[in-house]
């Protein structure tokens, strides 16, 4: 089996941390908010059989510079292009968890000539509704006491939380460690501020801030396909159960019991399905004039 390695180039005079396995068609792997390209290990151990993978710290995440910068999905999306371009990729299959969903998204809507195929897990950008976790978060002042809050928050955090999912009958514990890793990263004032400037470019006290609901009419043509848990205490399945209403043609796979990660919860279920779609899917073949055409055409009107 080939072997995950880690590489670093530099783009645009910033550090980037990718890890790369395997040959064959390419997909990207996008990570979620305070989390790295490290999520993905598992399931790249399988995908990598058939499959160039390549899976980035996004900036301001994991071992990527951390710069004062354009944290938006519009620039995250351009960053994924750039590296992908730097190492000679031209058309992908992009696969983004929680925040790289609504960043792969982004990539597709920004280069559809570059997407062959969009996976989302878990993705942000569906609907109004996340987790009162990251919502505290975006209080104004955070900043000013997270590097205070952060080890003793981690610790009620945890036990809430597990206290919650036993109550509600919830299988919590992958969720829980995956957020105590990323919480934990924020120890860094420079993570600390990435972090912020992530978050707010997306969700506000009230919850989600980017919808790209009414743009999934332009997917038409790209095969898609939505992967979530049914016990996701994160982002609700309910946003990608709707997702894949609105995008014709649209493949759904529910974890059951599953949580906010079922690509850890699972990772040879995901990695077989994954590569099932990949193989029964001819990948798109998109350009910007007929995207402009499908947005002059128009959504359908609303019963």
């Amino acid at each position: 089996m080939p072997e995950i390695g880690e590489f670093e180039l530099t783009l645009h005079g910033h550090r980037v941390r990718y890890l790369r396995a395997g040959e064959g068609p390419v997909l990207a792997l996008i990570h979620g908010i305070t989390s790295s390209a490290d999520t993905w290990k598992p399931a790249m151990a399988g995908l990598c059989r058939d499959h160039t993978v390549i899976a980035p710290d996004l900036l301001g995440h994991g071992a990527s510079a951390k710069p004062r910068g354009d944290y938006s999905l519009g620039a995250y999306a351009s960053g994924v292009r750039d590296l992908l371009a730097a190492l000679g990729h031209d058309r992908v299959t992009v696969v983004g968890h929680s925040l790289g969903g609504g960043v792969g998204l982004q990539f597709a809507y920004q280069f559809p000539e570059r997407t062959e195929r969009l996976v989302l897990v878990s993705s942000g950008g569906l609907g109004r509704e996340v987790s009162m976790l990251l919502r505290a978060a975006a209080l104004p002042g955070a900043e000013l006491v997270l590097p205070f809050l952060l080890p003793r928050w981690i610790g009620h955090v945890v036990g809430g939380v597990s206290w919650a999912g036993t109550r509600l009958g919830l299988r919590p514990q992958q969720d829980i460690g995956e957020l105590v890793r990323g919480f934990l990263s924020l120890q860094d004032a420079e993570a600390r501020a990435a972090f912020l400037h992530t978050l707010r470019a997306v969700i506000d006290p009230g919850g989600q801030r980017i919808n790209g609901n009414d743009r999934l009419y332009l997917a038409e043509s790209l095969p898609t396909l939505l992967v979530w848990g049914e016990r996701d205490p994160i982002i609700p399945a309910a946003h990608g159960i709707a997702a894949h209403e609105a995008m014709p043609g649209s493949g759904l796979e529910i974890f059951h019991n599953g949580g906010h990660f079922p690509h850890l919860d699972d990772p040879v279920r995901f990695v077989e399905l994954l590569r099932d779609f990949v193989a029964r899917s001819a990948p798109a073949d998109l350009d910007p004039e007929s995207l402009r055409e499908r947005i002059r055409a128009g959504a359908p009107l609303a019963a």
